[in-house]
Parts: structure tokens; C-alpha cells; sequence
């Protein structure tokens, strides 16, 4: 799916790798970029920020309350036109707690975010891609769906199931024989701010940078998934070849993986 001459619409658009998104969309030629945002402040500021490089709206949307969702796409389609690219990017990170230490509102809040969100964005947009045989969805998920990790149980509960739902979607459009793709992304840590004090030994965390410009350009490939570091990917052949208590010591020790959330601080604001 080319970004030239597409209307791009980026949840979480104003901050972190979607605000990075977005500002390389327009530099791709995209007709028009909508940022989906519930962080008011920050959400004006990048749509002054990108405009001196094309058509932006922002829109202030809850991605957690479907009502929103469907208010905030009928408006956008009204401003912009038909959506040709979602990148459902929102998401949070609660707390670095082991599970039994996690609140209800913890739980509710990632699940709902990272998610179901993602679910609700999909399904407000993807019968009007269907409709026209024309469109592209990116998750963005987590390397955190491919292994388990400890003291981001909830979380990597929540990119697992993200996972499994878009590469779902993107059968069930297969069958279909729609020219409608999803791409599923699954990065490491990324240097954003929202996993700092993680520490990471073996695995690099990720530029933000180099890790938007690999999530647009599997949307320009119309690749089925991408995962960063390329050998994240191998886990869970590894999981599948090793035994449990050997894979443990290797990711947990050798890698340490399981220590990277030890003095996990997430953003201060």
C-alpha cells in the first residue's frame, strides 16, 4: 500500500513512534494525515508541528469508548475523505508490579488500550476499506506477544491478544480475496520514554526512529507481520526446540529479558 496520495489516520499520533509516523506519512507524499489523540496538549502541538508538511487535523479521541470511535471516524471522513491507512498505535504501559500486586484498574485500563482498542478502531473503519477493496491496517503490537516476560504480565497478556486478533483479520481478508492488508509489527523495547529505566544487555532497545520507518515500510510491502529485532522472531522456535527450564536461563540469564523490567520508571508525565 503506497502512502503517496493516502489519508493516514495514526492512534496515538502525538507522541512516541506514532508522532514519528506521521511526520514521515506526509514526507511519503500522503494526501492528508488525521492524529488520533486523547492528550489535548500534545496533540495541538504536533498538528502545528506537521502542518508546515501538509493537510493534519487532529482529532481528540478515547479509543477506548466505541461511541467516541465511531464520532471521531465520521469526522475525520468528513474533513479528509476515505481513510487508506489506519495505524493503530495507542497504548499504555501500567506498571512494572508482578501480577498479584496489579489493580483491577491496571488490568482493565491495558487490556482496554492495547487491546480491544484496536479492535473497536478496526471495526469502525474496516467495512468502508472492505467496501471500496482498498486499504491497509497497522498493528502495532509488541515483541512482549511473541514471549512471556515477567512484571508485564498484564501487558504482554494484552499484545498477545492483539497479536492473534490481527493476524486473524488478516486470514479472514486472505479468504475473502480482499485487497484490504493488515500488517502485524512487533518491536522490542523502543527509546520513547514510555519503557525508561528498562535495561537491556543483549537486545538493543530500538530507535525510534529506524523502527518507524520499518513499521511504514512493511505497510508499503503489504507484509503479513514484522518483527524488530529481525532475531526476536526466532523465540519461540526456540521455546519449541529447547526445554522450558533451558529457554528460561537463556532468555532470562543469558539474554536477560526477564530483568529487563526490574527498574522500569515509564514516563514521568
Amino acid at each position: 500500500m503506497k502512502l503517496k496520495d493516502a489519508v493516514v489516520v495514526i492512534t496515538g499520533g502525538a507522541s512516541g513512534i506514532g508522532k514519528i509516523m506521521g511526520r514521515m506519512a506526509l514526507e511519503k507524499g500522503a494526501k492528508a494525515l488525521a492524529i488520533w489523540d486523547i492528550n489535548q496538549e500534545n496533540l495541538d502541538a504536533v498538528v502545528a508541528e506537521h502542518s508546515a508538511l501538509g493537510t493534519v487535523k487532529g482529532y481528540r479521541v478515547d479509543v477506548s469508548d466505541f461511541e467516541a470511535v465511531k464520532a471521531g471516524y465520521a469526522a475525520t471522513v468528513a474533513d479528509l475523505g476515505p481513510v487508506d491507512v489506519l495505524v493503530n498505535n495507542a497504548g499504555v504501559v501500567t506498571t512494572n508490579k508482578t501480577f498479584d500486586e496489579n489493580t483491577k484498574r491496571d488490568i482493565d485500563l491495558t487490556i482496554t488500550i492495547n487491546t480491544i482498542a484496536r479492535m473497536y478502531v478496526a471495526l469502525a473503519m474496516l467495512p468502508d476499506m472492505m467496501a471500496r477493496d482498498r486499504g491497509h491496517i497497522l498493528n502495532i503490537t509488541s515483541a512482549a506477544g511473541l514471549l512471556a516476560n515477567p512484571r508485564m504480565s498484564v501487558y504482554a497478556a494484552s499484545k498477545w491478544g492483539a497479536m492473534g486478533w490481527s493476524d486473524s483479520v488478516w486470514i479472514e481478508l486472505k479468504e475473502k480475496k480482499s485487497n484490504v492488508h493488515v500488517t502485524t509489527f512487533a518491536p522490542y523495547f523502543i527509546n520513547t520514554g514510555m519503557f525508561d529505566g528498562v535495561k537491556s544487555w543483549f537486545f538493543p532497545i530500538l530507535d525510534p526512529e529506524k523502527t518507524a520507518k520499518r513499521a511504514l515500510r512493511a505497510v508499503e510491502r503489504n507484509k503479513r507481520f514484522q518483527g524488530m529485532p529481525f532475531a526476536f522472531r526466532f523465540a519461540r522456535l526456540m521455546q519449541g526446540i529447547l526445554t522450558m527450564r533451558m529457554a528460561d536461563f537463556i532468555f532470562g540469564e543469558v539474554f536477560g529479558i526477564y530483568h529487563a523490567m526490574d527498574h522500569f520508571t515509564g514516563r514521568k508525565k
